[in-house]
């Protein structure tokens, strides 16, 4: 299995940087753009309840003018649906959300929450729109996802990310073990499968070497670098190591 790995960045903290003294620079819109000709297959923007980064306005803005797939990051709610209804972006990443977090701790619990969850991705997919949940890479989350009828399963790379900056090799053979696992479940039980969530340059072979995903998410770190090297460079770099990463799998 060598198809293609896609890659979606996530252009919030282009906005972040925006809304930090209002106005309308830097325009999410223009890199959403950069990254697309940088070799994005995809955009993805967190509509966050408080608005903290992207804005409706962005939504709109994106889903009216860019060229490639849009998916709309966001939490379980009525207020989330109509906004997603109205849009139909090609996708929608269903996640968990809390106002004092500073970004996303974890993945949803679908288990816990099946009956919501399915009556909520039915409604999008009635829609013609792909539901993807943001899960861990647990088996009990994995099969509760494909029991709901989820297109999609990102599954949180944020543990083995950060056990790969930790530099401590057990933690992070074993949390490279746990989204091996999960992708070959999800896979087997016909779930699309994508990753993402704090992968690096350091850390993004590794996870882009595992067959059954098709997609990674990546964002703040690409956001940050940008600041050193630019957005365009920072995109290409991303891309030569996932490139280079699913090469290997012949």
């Amino acid at each position: 299995m060598t198809e293609f790995l896609r890659l979606g960045v996530n252009i919030d903290h282009v906005a972040t940087i925006r809304n930090a003294r209002g106005g309308a620079h830097p325009d999410p819109l223009k890199a959403a753009n950069i990254a697309t000709v940088a070799g994005a297959d995809g955009i993805t923007a967190h509509l966050r309840e408080d608005r903290r980064h992207i804005s409706d306005a962005d939504i709109a803005r994106l889903r009216a003018e860019i060229d490639v797939p849009l998916n709309l990051e966001m939490a379980v709610t009525e207020e989330m649906g109509k906004i997603a209804l109205r849009h139909k972006p090609n996708a929608c990443c269903l996640v968990p959300e809390k106002r004092e977090e500073i970004t996303t701790e974890g993945g949803l619990d679908i288990a816990g929450n099946n009956n919501r969850i399915n009556d909520f991705s039915k409604m999008l997919q009635e829609q013609n729109i792909l539901v993807s949940l943001f899960i861990d890479p647990d088996e009990v989350q994995i099969r509760a996802s494909a029991d709901v009828g989820a297109d999609i399963i990102e599954l949180h790379a944020g543990s083995y990310a950060h056990a790969v900056i930790s530099g401590d090799q057990k933690l992070i053979t074993h949390e490279l073990e746990k989204l091996c696992i999960g992708a070959e479940l999800g896979h087997k039980l016909g779930l699309e499968v994508h990753a993402g969530h704090g992968l690096t340059f350091d850390s993004v072979a590794a996870v882009a070497a595992l067959p059954q995903i098709v997609e990674l998410n990546i964002g703040h770190f690409l956001i940050g670098e940008a600041i050193f090297i630019g957005l365009d460079a920072s995109i290409k770099k991303m891309r030569h190591l996932m490139d280079k990463a699913r090469a290997t799998l012949g």
